[in-house]
C-alpha cells in the first residue's frame, strides 16, 4: 500500500500552507476569509455562480504549471494538495504600485461599488496570463462567470482590452517566477495518500487511481468528490452530512485525453476546459453547446465524468453523449465494465453503478461521415445558467432519402437524460421531410410527461422539445448528404 501523509499541503500566494486538522466540508473561501484574513474574495452567492470569490489555482498539467480562474466559495480545501493558490491580495503589495489589470480597471472606470471587483480582476488576470491582447469574444468568454450588476460590462471590457498598456505579460510576477513555484509545487507531489479526520469529517486524496480503486471498494458509502460544483452546493445550500470526502480531481490518471479506434476516451477528472480542444475539433457540432456550460470558472472545475456520475436529469452533456453512442467504463477495484450511457441512467437519483464503483472514462465515437449531428440548450438567459431543456439529435439519410438512422435525446425532460424512441421510431424509413418530423412531433407525449418547475412549464418543455427536432429537420434539410450506405 502506498504511504500516508496526514497533512494536506499547498502554496497560499508565497506562504507554504500544512493542515493537519481540517474538516471535509471546509471551503476555500472560508479558509482565506475567516482564517487567513485575505478578504478579497467575496462571498455573493455561495453557489459558484457570481464570481465574486474568484481566485487562481495553479496545477501541475502535462509538466507545466497552469493558472485556472475558480470559485473559492465552492473548491474543498481537499481538492487543493499539491497546488498554488492565487489571490489577489497577491497581485500588488500593500501601499505598493497597482498591478497592470487593477490600473485598467481604475483608469477605464469598470468598477462601482466595487464587491464583484476583485473576482473580475482575477478572471482578467487569468486570462491576461494566457492570453495578452485577447479579442472581444475571449474577454466575454472569461468574464460568462462573473456578474456585475453596476457597470453593464462595456467598461470592464474596454479595460480587459487595455491591460498590456499598462504592463508586459511575460514580465508578471506569476510567469517571472513560474519556474521557481512550479519546483515548489513538484516537490509537493509526493506520490502518498492524504488522510485527515475520522468519521464524516474524514478527508481523503488518494495517491493515484489504484489506490482511489481500493479506497472506494472498501468505503462505498463515501463522496467522491472532483470539481465540486455540485456537491459544492449539497454543502453550502443544502447543509447536507456528506463525509467522508473523496477528492479525485488531479489524479492524473484520470486527466488523460487519448484517441484511438474512431473514438475519443476522456478520463473522468477531464474538465470541460481541459476537453474543449479534443470535443471542438472532433465534434465541431458541439463547441457552441460547451461555451455555455457554466462560467469559465466552472468548466474549469467541473469534469465531464462528473456531469454522468451525478446523474442530474439536466446535465449538459448526457443527451449529446447519449446519441454519439458513448459509454462509460466503470471500476471496482481491479475490475472493470462498460456500460452505454443510454443505459446507465435507470431512475432519477439512480443509475447502473454498483457500490464502491467510479465512472473511471467515457468513450465516444466519433461521427461516421454523412451523418448530422446538433445539440441544442434551451435556458433563460444565454451565459452561465442550467438547461430547462436540452436536446441532442443524429441522422443518417440514406441514398433514397429516406431515415436509415436516426438518435435523439433529452435533457430536462423526465426524470433522466432520455432517448426519445417513440419519436425515433416514427422517423425511421420515412423520407426526410416535414411530414415526417411532424408525423414524429406527434409521437412525443408517448415519450416524455415533462414537468413543470420553476425553469420552464411542462407545456413550454413540450412544445421546445418538438421545435428543437423542426430546428434540426430545418437546419440539415439543405445539407443531406445520400451516400448509400446503411448505418447500425
Amino acid at each position: 500500500m502506498t504511504g500516508i501523509r496526514n497533512a494536506l499541503r499547498f502554496i497560499l500566494n508565497d506562504e507554504d500552507i500544512a493542515l493537519t486538522d481540517v474538516p471535509a466540508t471546509r471551503t476555500l473561501l472560508d479558509f482565506l476569509r475567516l482564517e487567513k484574513r485575505l478578504r478579497g474574495s467575496k462571498e455573493g452567492c455561495a453557489e459558484g455562480d457570481c464570481g465574486a470569490c474568484t481566485v487562481l489555482v495553479g496545477r501541475l498539467r502535462g509538466g507545466e504549471l497552469v493558472y485556472e480562474s475558480v470559485t473559492a466559495c465552492i473548491a474543498f480545501l481537499g481538492s487543493l494538495d499539491a497546488t498554488h493558490v492565487v489571490t489577489i491580495e497577491y497581485l500588488s503589495a500593500p501601499g505598493g504600485p497597482l498591478h497592470p489589470v487593477q490600473r485598467a480597471m481604475l483608469d477605464f472606470h469598470g468598477s462601482q461599488c466595487g464587491f464583484c471587483t476583485p473576482g473580475i480582476v482575477m478572471s482578467l488576470y487569468g486570462l491576461w496570463m494566457r492570453e495578452p491582447n485577447p479579442p472581444a469574444a475571449e474577454i466575454e468568454r472569461s468574464l460568462q462567470g462573473n456578474l456585475c450588476r453596476c457597470t453593464g460590462y462595456a467598461p470592464i471590457v474596454r479595460a480587459a482590452k487595455a491591460i498590456s498598456t499598462y504592463g508586459e505579460a511575460e514580465k508578471d510576477p506569476l510567469v517571472a517566477e513560474r519556474s521557481a513555484m512550479k519546483a515548489r509545487v513538484k516537490a509537493l507531489h509526493d506520490g502518498k495518500r492524504v488522510e485527515i479526520g475520522e468519521g464524516g469529517s474524514r478527508l481523503i486524496v488518494p495517491a493515484n487511481v489504484d489506490d482511489l480503486a481500493e479506497i472506494y471498494a472498501a468505503e462505498p458509502g463515501a463522496t467522491l468528490v472532483s470539481g465540486a460544483t455540485d456537491v459544492g452546493l449539497w454543502v453550502t445550500k443544502f447543509m447536507r452530512d456528506i463525509g467522508p470526502m473523496i477528492f479525485i480531481g488531479d489524479l492524473p490518471e484520470l486527466h488523460r485525453i487519448e484517441q484511438f479506434g474512431g473514438a475519443v476516451k476522456l478520463g473522468a477528472a477531464v474538465t470541460y476546459t481541459e476537453a474543449a480542444r479534443a470535443i471542438t475539433q472532433h465534434f465541431p457540432q458541439l463547441d457552441e453547446l460547451w461555451h455555455r456550460i457554466g462560467g469559465e470558472q466552472v468548466r474549469n472545475m467541473g469534469t465531464v465524468g462528473a456531469n454522468i456520475a451525478n446523474g442530474s436529469p439536466i446535465g449538459d452533456t448526457p443527451p449529446a453523449l447519449i446519441v454519439l453512442g458513448a459509454h462509460v467504463t466503470l471500476r471496482r477495484g481491479n475490475e472493470r465494465r462498460d456500460v452505454k450511457l443510454r443505459d446507465f441512467f435507470i431512475a432519477y437519483g439512480k443509475q447502473d453503478r454498483q457500490a464502491g464503483e467510479f465512472v473511471e472514462s467515457v468513450t465516444i465515437p466519433l461521427l461516421p461521415e454523412g451523418e448530422h449531428f446538433a445539440c441544442y440548450k434551451v435556458t433563460k438567459r444565454r451565459d452561465e445558467d442550467i438547461s430547462a431543456l436540452c436536446g441532442a439529435f443524429r441522422v443518417f439519410i440514406n441514398e433514397e432519402g429516406k431515415v436509415g438512422m436516426v438518435r435523439i435525446a433529452y435533457g430536462g425532460m423526465a426524470a433522466t437524460p432520455k432517448r426519445a424512441v417513440a419519436v425515433e421510431e416514427a422517423l425511421v424509413g420515412r423520407p426526410w421531410d416535414a411530414a415526417a418530423i411532424e408525423a414524429a412531433v406527434a409521437a412525443f407525449p408517448t415519450d416524455f410527461q415533462p414537468i413543470a418547475d420553476m425553469r420552464a412549464s411542462a407545456e413550454y418543455r413540450m412544445l421546445a422539445a418538438q421545435n428543437l427536432l423542426r430546428r434540426f429537420f430545418q437546419e440539415t434539410i439543405g445539407q443531406v448528404q445520400r451516400l448509400g450506405r446503411e448505418v447500425a
